[in-house]
Parts: structure tokens; C-alpha cells; sequence
């Protein structure tokens, strides 16, 4: 069976490559590895992500779903330094890359922790949630994903998911639909959407 970066506990064998970034003005030095979420660079929809998100007028944590090897919770931590950003994702070579990165980039308003979708924090509630879920996954898990987030929100909290156009970005607006009253497409572009959702 072909591995895939929503892998627990990758097999590939490791072949780590570093490079700089430039997100929000700001350079940033990331590791990445076979078997995790882009390997050679940040992808332009984390990077819209990054650049579009704006913290919501609660006070708590935010959590970034399935977060690779760091790039968006790194970046907002960087950026919302009194906020506590909790990054989490199944494959437990990118939560080690996380939490590498964040050292590195000596960022410290960080938690790493592995999670099946949001299996960690079934007692927990956040602020914000962002994800650049994983859509090879399938749509079910995807949407599994959306529904886990609904219920992990504060009130007035709010999520925001990057998704392309030709891998389902109006079907998740749909679920998000269904699952909040106040839901926004806040910017598209080169066919990648960024969507907010608010738990009003």
C-alpha cells in the first residue's frame, strides 16, 4: 500500500531537506521529510492561509489540524505571541519536525502533540482552528475533521480552512454550512479558497 503523509508512523526512510522561507515579511528556516505534507518548500495554500488569517476577538488558544512540519502554526505563533498555539497532526515524523522547527525558529508559545484528527482533545477548547486538511484522506475525513473542530470551538471562535477549487473547496463550504451559521469565503486565489467559519 503506497504511504501517504496522513501515515501514524511513516516507513519511508527519512531524507530530511532544510530551506528559508519568507512568510509575513519574515524569513524562516523549515526541515521537512519524505513522508510528511511538501517536502521542499511551503505550499502556496498554507502560505495564503498564513497570510489571510486574523485572530478572533476571544481570548484562547488556537490549534493548527493537521500541521506538517509547522509552517502555519509557526508563523501565527510568531505573530500572536501572547496566544498559545497547539499544533497537531497523526504522522509522528511531522510532530518531531514541528517541534524542531519551532526550536529552531525559536518560537516557544508552542505545543506539539500527535492527534488523529482531534482524538487528543476530546476535553479541549480553542479560540481559532486553522487546517490545510489533508484531502488524499478523502472527503469523509475531511468533513470528520470540520465536525470534530464545530464541537472543539469556544463560542465566537472561529475556523479557518484553505482548500483548492478542483478538491472540493464549494462541497466543504457546504459542511461548513451546515455545521455554522456565519460562514465566509475571506480570499481566492490561483484556485485555492480560504473559508472562516464562526461558532456564533
Amino acid at each position: 500500500m503506497t504511504e501517504h503523509y496522513f501515515s501514524p508512523k511513516p516507513q519511508t526512510k527519512s531524507s530530511p531537506k532544510t530551506w528559508n522561507y519568507q512568510l509575513n515579511g519574515k524569513s524562516y528556516t523549515f526541515t521537512s521529510d519524505v513522508g510528511v505534507f511538501s517536502k521542499n518548500e511551503v505550499d502556496f495554500g498554507s502560505r495564503l492561509l498564513i497570510e489571510q488569517f486574523n485572530e478572533p476577538v476571544i481570548a484562547g488558544d488556537f490549534l493548527d489540524l493537521g500541521c506538517g512540519y509547522g509552517p502555519i502554526g509557526i508563523a501565527i505563533a510568531d505573530r500572536y505571541k501572547d496566544r498559545k498555539i497547539v499544533m497537531a497532526d497523526i504522522n509522528e515524523r511531522a510532530v518531531a519536525l514541528a517541534k524542531e522547527n519551532a526550536l529552531k525558529n525559536e518560537v516557544t508559545n508552542i505545543e506539539c502533540v500527535q492527534s488523529d484528527r482531534m482524538s487528543a482533545f476530546t476535553s479541549r477548547q480553542f479560540a481559532g482552528i486553522l487546517t490545510n486538511p489533508p484531502i488524499r484522506a478523502g472527503k469523509k475525513i475531511v468533513h470528520q475533521m470540520f465536525e470534530e473542530a464545530h464541537r472543539a470551538l469556544l463560542k465566537q471562535g472561529e475556523l479557518w480552512v484553505v482548500i483548492q477549487k478542483k478538491q472540493g473547496a464549494p462541497s466543504a463550504k457546504e459542511k461548513l454550512e451546515a455545521l455554522f451559521r456565519e460562514v465566509e469565503v475571506v480570499a481566492k486565489n490561483k484556485g485555492y479558497y480560504i473559508v472562516r467559519a464562526i461558532n456564533v
